[in-house]
């Protein structure tokens, strides 16, 4: 078996109209991805209500995420990560501009996911 190597920083255009969604491994019930936002954030009145689990880590950029209830929006940098349960809203207030936002997440069915 030949292994082989990339880099998460590869194949990030210069400008971005979307953000991009690149599946980095997935086996079972576990998917790894890359996102890029540049400026983007989600629709006003959307939110993310996903089945699985969430943990995404920050590798570049900031970001702010809102959670739905009390909870104060969650403002982040490279480095920061954290845990979103199933079922748990959010949405992407805003992410930088100028620079590319990278993150990593790791989607998964959790003990709490039905």
């Amino acid at each position: 078996m030949a292994l082989q190597t990339d880099n998460l920083f590869n194949d990030i255009p210069a400008t971005l109209q979307n953000e991009i969604f690149k599946t980095l491994a997935e086996s079972g019930t576990v998917r790894i991805e890359r996102i890029v936002s540049d400026g983007q954030a989600t629709p006003l009145g959307e939110w993310y209500d996903q089945e699985g689990d969430e943990w995404v880590l920050l590798v570049s950029g900031g970001a702010t995420l809102q959670f739905d209830g009390d909870t104060p929006p969650l403002v982040l940098k490279p480095g920061d990560h954290l845990m979103i349960p199933a079922g748990c809203r959010h949405r992407v207030e805003r992410t930088d501009t100028g620079q590319k936002t990278v993150w990593l997440a790791v989607h998964f069915i959790g003990s709490n996911a039905d």
